[in-house]
């Protein structure tokens, strides 16, 4: 087994000095330039910013506002909103729960390497927490045309096949999407989930978590474990850490949008069919959220996940048709559409949308296009 020591990062430093109610989080500036960083967009950005024509009804629960502080102020310059922003984060922590405050070193074995795609494809391991191993695939693209490479960290979906299936290992090659993005030029990084890290089912893990953290929510654990993930992968010589995006779908795509919410260093995210609405889909569940979620003066929602996100782009790939089986679509366009005013604060323009490609709960051929383009313009270009 080969050992692998990433080189260290400026945010390794500052994730050491910053502390969150008992969570590590590294506040950088990246995100109040991130408009500096992108030379163009995707042509079709304005068809996925305008919204659908019309929005049904459905159970959103309660949307706080989001440019008013806790004192009942009204936000209206991006210092303010800085000031609201961190109002929004503890809460959000506070509800989730705390996780360790010290993060093991970016270390990790190469258990096994083949080669498929045009990459390198390894099964590394890790610790998540410290003394609680983890295990990821991490595809390297072959060709490296010269510089640093952007990366991905790409989370899968609920399968017996996990990381196996977007590595491209087996499964349906719709879903290989750590596969296809590592051929596309991106260093990618497929985590497995926690509910799949040595157990026998879903149950077993939440138990064995809860004993090491009883005041804490599944959520909480796959956040920290995929944000491990970026403290992996922007660690390693040939990944330009200005450049790491995250993408998933279904239980992946819930796991993106709180990466991408929580994390700075994810500069573009798209997540498919994760079910925005609290009732859209089981976020209910005791590895999610659990059910005080429908109490009916819970104050969070996922409003402000996409506040937290803006102004840097993220796309949603929703499945609606009109039929059922699907997470996303039409109704779920509030909660990225209460973000835009926040990216007027930065001056920026607006980069969070929705693709509905109508096709279920699936992700096609269009929409990992969407899916590709979306990252390419806003990592590569």
């Amino acid at each position: 087994m080969a050992l692998f020591q990433p080189r260290d990062s400026r945010a390794a430093a500052l994730w050491r000095r910053c502390r969150l109610h008992g969570f590590l989080f590294a506040i950088t500036v990246g995100l109040l330039n991130v408009a500096t960083l992108v030379a163009g967009d995707v042509e079709w950005l304005a068809d996925v910013v305008s919204g659908p024509a019309m929005v049904p009804d459905a159970v959103r629960g309660h949307f706080t506002p989001l440019l008013i502080d806790d004192n009942g102020e009204t936000v209206r310059t991006r210092e303010e909103w800085g000031h609201r922003r961190e109002e929004i984060r503890r809460a959000w922590f506070k509800f989730l729960g705390p996780m360790p405050r010290d993060r093991p070193p970016a270390v990790y074995q190469v258990l096994q390497e083949d080669r498929a795609g045009g990459c390198v494809r390894q099964l590394v391991e890790y610790d998540a927490e410290a003394g609680q191993p983890a295990q990821a695939y991490l595809l390297i693209p072959l060709e490296r045309p010269g510089g640093r490479l952007p990366a991905i960290v790409a989370l899968h979906q609920t399968s017996d096949a996990h990381i196996e299936e977007i590595a491209g290992v087996k499964g349906p090659e719709a879903q290989h999407l750590g596969l296809k993005l590592a051929a596309r030029g991106f260093v990618v990084f497929c985590p497995r989930n926690f509910l799949w890290q040595d157990v026998d089912n879903y149950q077993e893990a939440v138990a064995r978590f809860q004993t090491r953290h009883p005041e804490t929510r599944g959520m909480h654990k796959m956040l920290f474990d995929a944000m491990r993930a970026v403290d992996l992968v922007e660690g390693l010589p040939f990944v330009d850490d200005e450049r790491i995006g995250c993408v998933g779908h279904s239980l992946g795509g819930k796991e993106a949008l709180y990466l991408a919410a929580f994390d700075d260093r994810i500069r573009a995210a798209v997540a498919s069919e994760l079910g925005m609405g609290f009732t859209f889909t089981n976020w209910d569940a005791p590895w999610y959220l659990g059910p005080e979620i429908h109490q009916a003066d819970f104050p969070r929602n996922h409003h402000e996940l996409m506040a937290l996100i803006a102004p840097r782009p993220f796309l949603l790939l929703a499945g609606e048709s009109g039929g059922r089986g699907v997470a996303d679509g039409n109704r779920s366009w509030p909660y990225l559409a209460a973000a835009h005013p926040i990216c007027a604060l930065y001056e920026a323009p607006v980069r969070i949308g929705m693709y509905n490609h109508g096709q279920g709960h699936s992700l096609p051929n269009d929409a990992f296009d969407r899916l590709a383009e979306w990252l390419d313009t806003y990592l590569t270009r």
